[in-house]
């Protein structure tokens, strides 16, 4: 697949296939069966000029998949199966709340693989168990020309034994559905190579909890609110490392199944999120993510924590599985696995 640009951006998208190659292909020649058998480079990039003055690249990886290094503002004639212009896994995962980042917390990534030129989509679903709870998220996103992210969740928080020492029932579940929208500003986190200024988004998240009643009774004020969020992330890649901090603005109890607001407050209070993820293979991350929360409702709150690992098979599909610990749900700490299957193009 060719993009065009025009020539000013070139040495900054050569800079960028080249170490992306040097970084990946040390972690690629462990596969081959025989390193003096004729092999297909892991990545080659070509420039060629046109007399319009325009420039034209392509890369090409070991595995006959054709990579983008740099978004073109021309239609690409990629097919939309063939799964966007993008490298593989810097659109992120999806995070519980339905954005693209990691499993806590959202990243100023666009998620999908659609470049400049082109629309993407996502759909996941989330599952993690601790001691004492359940919680299951589903959902999906679009994205417009690697700009903008338009993300819908639903999620269920199964009580288990509360609910039935509660009167509820073992199998009685809160539920929320979670409305985001995302929008880059300036940056570009894997372009940027020769720049220190990271890729900067802004977004929200409106969430609505179908069990008003139940959360007003733990002394919360609302069964619906809007968090707003600033996230700014930093891919080097001649580190094999991005960088993550998230700013975030929230009246929300444990993400909002316990509703929003407490008794004696209402008032935004301001939380840190940071992520930090290594590139073992152009496939594999492994990482970590660390997310504060607020006590609005006296219950002792805790903050949120994982380890997570993430692989992506095929470029349409990626699989993440994380040490949770989310602090403190009302019985006690919880702790227990995440996993997390997304499909996207």
């Amino acid at each position: 697949m060719n993009i065009s640009m025009p020539i000013a951006q070139l040495t900054r998208s050569l800079l960028a296939a080249t170490t992306f190659a040097s970084l990946a292909a040390p972690a690629l020649a462990d596969d081959a069966p025989d390193a003096t058998a004729d092999a297909t480079p892991v990545m080659v990039v070509t420039a060629t000029e046109s007399a319009d003055s325009r420039v034209t690249v392509a890369a090409r990886d070991g595995e006959d998949d054709t990579i983008e290094i740099a978004d073109g503002d021309e239609g690409s004639g990629r097919s939309f199966l063939r799964g966007g212009g993008r490298l593989l896994l810097t659109g992120g995962v999806t995070q519980v709340e339905g954005a693209a980042g990691g499993g806590l917390a959202p990243w100023a990534l666009i998620g999908s693989y659609g470049s400049r030129d082109e629309f993407g989509a996502n759909a996941f679903f989330t599952g993690v168990n601790t001691q004492d709870f359940s919680l299951t998220s589903f959902g999906g996103m679009i994205t417009a020309k690697n700009r903008v992210e338009l993300s819908i969740a639903r999620q269920s928080f199964n009580l288990n034994a509360l609910g039935a020492a509660l009167g509820l029932g073992r199998e009685f579940s809160i539920r929320q559905t979670v409305v985001g929208a995302k929008v880059r500003l300036i940056g570009d986190a894997v372009l940027d190579q020769d720049s220190l200024l990271p890729q900067i988004s802004v977004g929200l998240q409106y969430k609505k909890n179908d069990e008003g009643a139940i959360v007003r009774s733990l002394g919360a004020q609302h069964d619906e609110g809007v968090d707003f969020y600033a996230s700014a992330t930093k891919i080097i890649l001649s580190q094999s490392l991005l960088l993550n901090g998230t700013a975030r603005l929230t009246k929300a109890n444990q993400f909002g199944i316990l509703g929003f607001g407490g008794p004696n407050d209402d008032s935004y209070k301001l939380q840190f999120e940071g992520s930090a993820a290594l590139l073992l293979t152009r496939k594999l991350a492994i990482g970590g993510e660390f997310r504060t929360k607020p006590d609005f409702l006296g219950l002792g709150e805790e903050d949120a924590l994982d380890l997570f690992v993430a692989y992506a098979p095929v470029r349409n599909a990626s699989l993440t599985l994380a040490y949770a610990d989310l602090g403190n749900i009302v019985v006690g700490s919880q702790r227990g696995v995440y996993a997390s299957l997304q499909i996207g193009f």
